[in-house]
């Protein structure tokens, strides 16, 4: 309107597709992956953001998120002094760092290696001759082609983690990826890209989280592709600790070849809106894939698990352990999919997903679902959606507990048998942190 003051924007999707070209054009047009990144942006504009009349995303609305008037590129290198965030890495514990904030990589505060393995970033697989042959073998191998936000991802992938485990090479230290956004923009949104290949024998720990240090709002478009080789064993945990002001949606994608072991831990504790979408690919038999869960949220955040195990080979299993405590007008939702094939005999998957509402503004959206065409298997699923015990918290207050402490020690414990399977103790150690202040009590839970 001519002479109105009223700001207008441009549509996020149409905001995307405009500034696909000039990405293009700034970044390689002779890159190894620039066919793909036009094939993605295409497939996005044909598709569009997710909305709730799609059945996956009948309980999660981007609404609200997509209203935002984000930069798509930060326009200054920032640089974190290590003292200001050292709470966000592992204590007294040796790793590798990939270190990004606000979608540039930090050197400085960045640990890689390029001895017996590759621990560096994808803008250097991206751009150097060296790592051609593995980016034509993998990249954008196991991405969902239905999938928008893995599209677009895929159109704008420029950064993020490249990690190159080769045969029998078992890392003695665990790998840290943290992206940090600090706030130089009004509101950012950042899609990483990470590439993880663990060769036949390989065996490597990783941790991965998305740190938000400001209040402006943080949209993260995530996207991984991890492929364990034979024999092969990843152990790999999520660490979604962000503030209110943050968004994550995290699309990973897992291809498992014959006897290997893929452990997934995901802890979801922060942010406004998650969105995990966790899919395995079992291309061999013998294989195992393990996905464990702890959400604990609250006040309005919302927390969406979707996960999709592929048994397309006999003799293989996978076990899924979510647990969910939710309070304040939180929401969860959890869609876990197993398929087996009809020649995926012998195939063991077991799937349970339970639930602890707090209070009655809390919500849980829970969906099972088995889609088994082999007869020789064991396959079963469960959910439970309930209340504290209250015999249990009667006999904790009677021996002189206080009510919150009480209820923090049945949340624990409600929850313990997941977080015991975690592997790293410094990692472990942090994590009781985290749910003890987020339960708002001061006890160290060392039960």
């Amino acid at each position: 309107m001519i002479g109105s003051n009223k700001k207008t924007t441009m549509p996020l999707a149409d905001k995307l597709v405009s500034s696909f070209l000039a990405f293009e054009l700034d970044i390689d047009i002779q890159s190894p992956v620039h066919s793909i990144r036009t094939d993605a942006i295409k497939k996005f504009e044909k598709l569009g953001f997710p909305h709730r009349k799609l059945e996956a995303w009948k309980y999660t609305s981007l609404n609200k998120l997509l209203k935002e008037d984000y930069t798509l590129f930060s326009k200054k290198k920032n640089v974190l002094d290590f003292k200001n965030v050292k709470d966000f890495f592992l204590d007294n514990t040796e790793s590798y760092k990939l270190i990004f904030v606000d979608g540039f990589f930090d050197s400085f505060l960045s640990q890689t290696s390029h001895e017996k393995v590759d621990v560096c970033i994808m803008s250097a697989a991206l751009s150097k001759a060296k790592y051609t042959s593995i980016i034509k073998k993998y990249f954008n191998k196991s991405i969902e082609k239905g999938d928008s936000l893995s599209q677009l991802n895929t159109a704008f992938s420029k950064e993020g983690a490249y990690i190159h485990v080769p045969k029998n090479i078992i890392l003695e230290k665990p790998i840290e990826i943290i992206h940090f956004a600090t706030g130089n923009e009004s509101a950012l949104m950042l899609q990483p890209r990470n590439l993880i290949v663990l060769e036949e024998g390989a065996q490597a720990e990783i941790i991965e989280s998305h740190q938000s240090l400001t209040d402006n709002p943080i949209f993260t478009n995530s996207v991984s592709e991890i492929f364990v080789s034979k024999n092969a064993h990843l152990d790999y945990y999520k660490i979604q600790n962000d503030r209110l002001s943050s968004s994550l949606i995290d699309n990973t994608y897992i291809s498992q070849e014959r006897d290997s072991n893929s452990k997934i831990h995901t802890f979801s504790f922060g942010g406004k809106l998650t969105r995990n979408n966790l899919n395995y690919y079992q291309k061999g038999s013998y294989i195992n894939s393990t996905m464990k869960g702890i959400t604990i949220i609250d006040d309005k955040q919302l927390v969406d698990h979707h996960t999709l195990v592929d048994h397309a080979n006999p003799n293989c299993e996978s076990h899924q352990d979510y647990k969910g405590i939710y309070s304040g007008s939180s929401t969860g939702v959890f869609n876990g999919k197993i398929v087996v094939d009809k020649i995926a005999q012998k195939t063991n998957a077991f799937q349970k997903n339970n639930n602890i509402l707090l209070n009655d503004k809390s919500t849980i959206n829970s969906k099972p679902q088995l889609e088994i065409f082999a007869d020789d298997v064991k396959c079963s699923h469960g959910c439970t959606i309930g209340q504290l015990d209250q015999d249990a918290l009667f006999y904790l207050r009677a021996r002189g507990i206080p009510k919150k402490e009480a209820e923090a020690l049945l949340t624990y414990a409600f929850a313990n048998n997941v977080l015991e399977s975690v592997n790293i103790p410094a990692l472990k150690s942090k994590i009781k942190k985290i749910i003890a202040n987020k339960l708002g009590v001061e006890i160290g839970f060392d039960l």
